[in-house]
């Protein structure tokens, strides 16, 4: 799918995906690194010409040491003077794809939802990050989402398998309330409008968080009694 890049442009145009827009700034940046760079280069060349004509084994090191230091400054420098040289404002306009696209012309999705141990990485952070992205608003058939987890955990078997149930109920509220904070931890740590419907999809995913503690609690319980 591709955006329109427009440089200064307004919202006016209905069709419009994104725009792109230099920043006030920009010149002072550019005037600022045409003035700093011949004085690096200045003080770069003094090192090394009196690094050359060093007497001393005491001078000699010590011109060398700051030309080196020198040197690592001066590749800072030159290094973050790319994102200064013409730093830009980008606006996106999302609720215009629909205007230039049909939804079954839609390119197709796959997103990686990757995770590797659950006690670092608790399971219900995944199972959020993995529900938001189902409740995008696309189309279902042009989206997959893959979870990738390194460790093999059980816990993390069983917190999707929770999951996938509460999803039945939390992707058709998205949808028929248009909501934006698709991920539910991010949604009910919210203020948003209490409803009826709200409270008792709220109730669904406290519950998922009291299985998986329960689960946890069990799991102790088996390895002590292995042990």
């Amino acid at each position: 799918m591709k955006g329109s890049l427009v440089r200064g442009a307004t919202t006016d145009d209905a069709r419009l995906l994104h725009t792109v827009k230099p920043l006030r700034r920009t010149i002072f940046n550019r005037v600022f690194a045409a003035i700093y760079a011949p004085a690096i280069l200045t003080l770069l060349y003094y090192h090394a010409r009196t690094l050359i004509f060093s007497a001393t084994l005491v001078s000699f090191s010590a011109t060398l040491a700051l030309l080196f230091s020198d040197l690592v400054l001066a590749f800072m420098w030159v290094t973050t003077q790319t994102f200064r040289i013409c730093p830009v404002y980008r606006k996106q306009f999302p609720e215009n794809v629909e205007k230039i696209l049909k939804r079954s012309d839609f390119p197709a999705l796959d997103v990686f939802v990757c995770t590797a141990d659950p006690y670092k990485e608790p399971p219900i952070g995944v199972v959020n990050t993995a529900l938001a992205v189902m409740a995008y608003d696309y189309p279902a058939e042009k989206i997959s989402v893959y979870i990738s987890d390194d460790g093999g955990s059980a816990l993390t078997l069983f917190a999707f398998m929770e999951a996938a149930k509460f999803a039945t109920h939390w992707l058709p509220f998205c949808k028929k309330n248009n909501i934006l904070e698709r991920s539910p931890e991010a949604y009910f740590g919210s203020n948003h409008p209490c409803t009826s419907e709200s409270e008792k999809i709220k109730v669904r995913y406290c519950d998922i968080d009291d299985v998986l503690f329960i689960y946890i609690l069990e799991m102790f319980f088996n390895q002590n009694q292995g042990t």
